[in-house]
């Protein structure tokens, strides 16, 4: 078998068979059980002490979302202010100036989302200060705030009859020193290993073959890359982020990133089956999900092991299969597995552009982004799946003419309602973006030309691009077609309304139908209860996420992938 195939399939096994025990750990840690990370009671205790915290106080799903709203302005503010005065501060022995308002306010709100959407290049335009202090900061702190959402949705739900769902300050806290801070040490000791810098030392001059002068940036990559990945975040530290031979130098380092940025992801749906004491219904939706990625995998892998036919047609070899945009050291297979761990998740990092994919590889990983539910980020991928687990249950109980519920609790009006607007943001602010920037490019010209032209590609592949940027800030995804040239007052604003947007109203309205089914009264199963952990209803639930989210964007992809596809 091709040795890149096997390279694949061993990563896919690693992470299918290493979620299972992390997914049972992480409940544990949710439910307070003992745990081997218990010896970092004594650090969360003094954390607690210091923020005036009583970790065992209860809150309501209305106390609990205004916290959780409120540290995440407290953030915002914190990195505006630091990213666009970065050049007075310490750790910048390179010299790099502040950051424009504008592209502050898109890269504060990216990072604060969990999006990690770069309008910029990470080793010459941001500090070892703000790399540090906003970068990885908000790197633990956002993964951290859904992960303490989802926790949140699981004791509600776990619940038969109650009023609240938990406390958000200990969720936060725990998700940062049990889970994300010991997963980045052991991801970072490997990378380190393998080549990835670790210091604060300025860049580094070095003599290429050709004679010439290269500046190298160097600094705390290896600190920063791992929970980039593990916390689906994404941002490169390099600009051309994990295609660098330094933030991924090797086939290994490359497996380790890609297997950590699912990871987690795929454990916290095994977490719900534990914590909750449903187990196979943690696996029916791991099911699910499982294999919408294996559908994307194996039309990636084989798109870009292929080749270009536009390139057969020259008469040349393509025995690496379409290698542009590219590592030589990684492959065409790696990459396009890549492709779609990356865009099933909320992460956004490559190790080869996308933008240089084939045409039927950057519709699938768009759909992975405007379907949003495969995986997904840390926590909130799983919510998103709950959005329509709740439309499948109630479209499910008018079918058979019975009463929708969930776990034991009535779906009603109320929640159904919540849901349809969670589940239909996601296309609205997508597909509007995107006709907003076409008319602009088509109608408004001058406009386009003052921000530097936008498109580098015309005709379909034009369109492509300014599809997949607001899909990938829908997403919170943060990858790009990168020939579009983003970094300009239009991008910036609205991409940045549209992250806000695509981040915090969903979780609202998910942690929201948590609490308002937690505070029914319990319904203890029967006969006539409809079974929500059944591959009937594991069908049933793909078909409501494909009707109402991947034919939303059938018109635009076939407007921009589709027919690109075809014009080869």
């Amino acid at each position: 078998m091709n040795t890149e195939i096997l390279g694949v399939i061993a990563q896919i096994i690693l992470m299918v068979v290493l979620s299972y025990p992390l997914g049972k750990y992480i409940a544990k840690v949710y439910k307070g059980s003992k745990v081997w990370s218990d010896f970092m009671k004594p650090v969360e205790n003094l954390i607690f002490r210091l923020s005036g915290i009583n970790p065992e106080e209860e809150m309501n799903w209305k106390q609990f979302l205004r916290a959780l709203l409120v540290v995440n302005a407290f953030w915002f503010v914190w990195g505006m202010i630091l990213l666009v005065v970065q050049s007075y501060l310490p750790l910048n022995p390179d010299g790099n100036i502040g950051q424009t308002a504008h592209q502050a306010f898109n890269t504060c709100i990216s990072f604060m989302v969990n999006c990690n959407e770069q309008h910029y290049s990470g080793e010459t335009n941001l500090t070892y200060f703000t790399q540090l202090f906003v970068i990885m900061l908000f790197q633990f702190i956002t993964v951290a705030t859904g992960m303490a959402a989802m926790a949140g949705i699981m004791k509600a739900l776990g619940e038969k009859t109650t009023k609240t769902i938990g406390n958000f300050w200990k969720y936060l806290v725990l998700s940062c020193t049990r889970i994300l801070l010991p997963l980045s040490l052991v991801v970072g000791f490997i990378l380190i290993i393998q080549g990835t810098p670790m210091g604060f030392d300025g860049k580094m001059e070095i003599t290429t073959l050709e004679g010439n002068t290269q500046s190298i940036s160097q600094g705390p990559a290896a600190a920063i890359v791992p929970i980039k990945q593990l916390g689906t975040n994404g941002g490169g530290y390099y600009g051309v982020n994990s295609s660098h031979p330094l933030e991924n130098p090797t086939y290994l380092s490359n497996m380790i990133e890609c297997c950590s940025i699912l990871i987690i992801p795929m454990a916290m749906v095994f977490a719900f089956g534990f914590y909750v004491n449903r187990k196979r219904l943690g696996c029916s939706i791991y099911g699910v999900m499982l294999v919408a990625f294996l559908i994307g995998v194996c039309i990636n892998v084989s798109q870009e092991m292929g080749g270009n036919p536009r390139i057969d047609a020259m008469g040349i070899a393509q025995d690496d299969g379409a290698m542009e945009g590219k590592e030589v050291r990684l492959g065409a297979g790696a990459t396009g597995l890549w492709s779609v761990v990356t865009t099933v998740t909320s992460n956004g990092s490559v190790n080869g552009m996308h933008d240089s994919t084939m045409p039927l590889s950057g519709m699938i990983e768009m759909l992975n982004m405007q379907i949003n539910t495969w995986f997904g980020g840390v926590g909130v991928g799983w919510m998103n799946y709950f959005t329509f687990i709740i439309i499948a249950v109630f479209i499910s109980g008018l079918m058979v003419g019975r009463t929708p519920e969930f776990m034991c609790h009535k779906v009603e009006a109320k929640e159904m309602k919540i849901a349809s607007i969670v589940a239909l943001l996601h296309p609205f602010v997508i597909l509007v973006g995107t006709a907003l920037a076409a008319y602009l490019y088509v109608h408004a010209p001058a406009f386009v030309e003052s921000e530097g032209g936008w498109l580098n590609n015309p005709g379909f592949h034009g369109l492509g691009e300014m599809l997949y940027e607001f899909t990938s800030c829908a997403a919170n995804n943060g990858s790009g077609f990168e020939g579009l040239g983003d970094n300009t007052w239009f991008w910036n604003v609205s991409c940045g309304i549209v992250l806000i947007l695509s981040r915090f109203i969903p979780i609202i309205g998910q942690v929201a139908i948590a609490g308002l089914l937690a505070q029914k009264k319990y319904i203890p199963e029967s006969a006539g209860t409809l079974k929500t952990d059944t591959v009937t209803f594991g069908v049933m639930t793909f078909a409501v996420i494909f009707i109402v989210a991947a034919l939303s964007f059938f018109p635009a992809q076939a407007l921009s992938t589709i027919a690109e596809h075809f014009s080869l």
